[in-house]
């Protein structure tokens, strides 16, 4: 049983397979009139957001719900943050009411994992920094895996836009290319980045070349919030040069999946009418988080009979 989720580099092969075909049982569940099990019944899940959320934290709190546990949500906003408490005392603070799991996301990189050194719940992590985002991972490896079968093995995938500052494109390129995918990251050489050291992918800086023989192409919001320089002339050079625009999309293969980890520029990264198109798994991606972090919290809490 895992202790932890804070990396994918905690995952093997084997892991990321029973974790996904649980989360296969979870999107089952979740799809019930009632859509509700026992398994966590009695443990006390918590969210613990440093950062601004909508999907993975409403996907987390969903998830635990629907396991039966007890959920509460942190706000640094009317917490004793603001008056200074530190990081450390906060979660012992949190521990101290008994509960069984943080779920924590925080801008900087590595909190999850000292968190996990200073309290003996299970923790999970849910964004730090630029860094990693491993549940966001798992949800697209469901997410393309439904299209593709059990098996990666030889899916080319373009992630696509600005790698350097995303947390996102670090955690799902290793699922991927565990899994079996090839996995390149398109971009100009500032948004690529600074180092490729445990980045199991390809780069290039034309998205036109690989379009025809891609099976899947992820697109990546522009992280102006984690920028501290202007690293491309302007947005409208960037969506001519890297957008998935109407006129690239039809030079995709007719099964080509397009995905996205939200919440996305319109307009920018991907056309409009693209984001509701045949081709875009971008809502089920969403569905798929609550099942496949359903999955993750069982790992973590459960015994028994996951699904009942």
């Amino acid at each position: 049983m895992m202790r932890h989720l804070l990396s994918i580099d905690d995952l093997e092969r084997s892991d990321l397979d029973e974790l996904l075909d649980l989360g296969e049982s979870f999107l089952a569940v979740t799809r019930r009139d009632i859509p509700k099990v026992p398994a966590l019944r009695g443990k006390t899940v918590v969210s613990l957001f440093y950062e601004d959320s909508t999907r993975t934290r409403l996907s987390f709190e969903t998830a635990a719900k629907r396991l039966s546990a007890d959920t509460m949500a942190f706000s640094v906003s009317g917490s004793s943050v603001a008056k200074g408490e530190s990081l450390r005392d906060t979660v012992q603070t949190i521990e101290a009411m008994g509960v069984d799991a943080v779920v924590v996301r925080h801008p900087s990189a590595g909190a999850p994992h000292r968190v996990a050194t200073w309290i003996d719940a299970a923790v999970v992590n849910a964004g730090d920094g630029r860094h990693e985002h491993p549940t966001q991972a798992l949800l697209d490896a469901l997410t393309l895996r439904r299209h593709r079968g059990i098996g990666l093995d030889g899916a080319r995938v373009a992630i696509i836009g600005d790698a350097r500052h995303s947390r996102v494109a670090r955690s799902t390129a290793k699922a991927f290319a565990a899994l079996g995918a090839e996995v390149t990251l398109v971009g100009p050489p500032t948004l690529l980045p600074e180092s490729l050291i445990g980045w199991p992918v390809a780069t290039t800086g034309d998205f036109d070349e690989l379009l025809p023989s891609l099976d899947v192409v992820y697109l990546l919001r522009i992280q102006h919030e984690r920028q501290d320089a202007t690293l491309f002339p302007s947005l409208r050079e960037y969506t001519t040069r890297y957008g998935l625009t109407v006129e690239r999309a039809a030079r995709l293969k007719p099964d080509t999946l397009i995905m996205h980890p939200g919440p996305m520029n319109r307009g920018v990264e991907i056309a409009a009418e693209l984001a509701e198109g045949p081709g875009s798994v971008i809502t089920e991606q969403v569905a798929n988080g609550v099942a496949v972090r359903m999955a993750v919290l069982y790992q973590l809490l459960g015994t028994g009979a996951p699904v009942a």
